[in-house]
């Protein structure tokens, strides 16, 4: 730093021009451009609507057989069924607030935009009572909170979010603090 008088002077120079001609390095403008950043999603199929969704689908995911169960979500509101939603139609359904990409549009303040999702995955097993055939691919119903604030509960318990829980069927689901509460059963219970 420049000193007077022995002393180190800071701050600005003073108006009779000392100092001048020190000048930092140039500053950069802002750049408002296009980063591409929407297109690379876009092109990775992680756009609906042109909102980024919070998920991709993995690769075992796979679309509900067209035999078979048909798993229903059942809503209740204290004793009464509100709703009854088809989940056999698609292999993933996105669960929130942001009614543009969720499949199952809730909304309770509680919920965040995309909450939740039930993806089907396909799980191979092999028949015990057949050791030599193939093995078989059962496709089954998961469920994965995606980071949500609040949270969602299977059967009273918080599940951890971003990983899969296996559903199964009279499984309960909850979401955030809503009250409704979702019951997941197939064409095929015994009522």
């Amino acid at each position: 730093p420049p000193q007077i008088a022995g002393r180190e002077v800071w701050g600005k120079p003073d108006e009779d021009g000392e100092g001048e001609g020190e000048e930092g390095p140039p500053k950069e403008k802002a750049d408002f451009g296009l980063s591409g950043a929407l297109v690379k999603d876009e092109a990775t199929g992680n756009v609906m609507n042109g909102i980024v969704l919070k998920f991709t689908e993995p690769a075992d995911a796979r679309a509900p057989p067209t035999k078979g169960k048909k798993w229903r979500f059942y809503a209740f509101k204290g004793e009464e069924i509100v709703e009854t939603l088809h989940l056999h139609k698609l292999s993933a359904f996105l669960v929130g607030r942001e009614k543009k990409v969720c499949d199952i549009y809730l909304r309770h303040p509680s919920l965040s935009k995309q909450h939740a999702v039930i993806q089907y995955r396909g799980r191979s097993f092999m028949d015990p009572l057949k050791p030599l055939e193939r093995p078989k691919l059962e496709v089954l119903p998961y469920l994965m909170d995606l980071g949500s604030t609040n949270g969602t509960f299977l059967n009273g318990e918080r599940v951890e979010a971003q990983r899969y829980y296996e559903l199964r069927e009279r499984d309960t689901l909850k979401f955030g603090d809503s009250t409704r509460e979702f019951v997941l059963l197939s064409d095929k219970t015994d009522k």
